[in-house]
């Protein structure tokens, strides 16, 4: 089965925010993501607002989670952390 890699974003440093990007783009590729949204529009129907959305699409929960947890992904990660407010999550598609 599939997954869903989904992060919601409000960025507070975008110098530092872009270096994460680039390494965390590079991650993402390195496990078999590709990105299916990313920061375009969306319409907010319940909770928190975040003004960026990005949702990326793995082989599987398993090699998702492989990517989090990889040198590149946690380079990446700590330039993303003083730099923007976030929510990351998996889920399992039906696909």
């Amino acid at each position: 089965m599939g997954a869903l890699w989904i992060a919601h974003v409000t960025v507070t440093d975008e110098e530092a925010y872009k270096k994460y990007a680039e390494l965390a783009t590079q991650a993402i590729a390195d496990h078999g993501g590709r990105f299916i949204a990313r920061g375009g529009r969306f319409v907010q129907l319940e909770g928190q607002a975040r003004p960026r959305n990005v949702v990326a699409r793995f082989p599987d929960v398993e090699t998702a989670e492989k990517c989090y947890k990889s040198d590149v992904y946690q380079m990446a990660l700590n330039h993303a952390r003083d730099a923007s407010e976030r929510e990351l999550l998996i889920v399992e598609t039906d696909e």
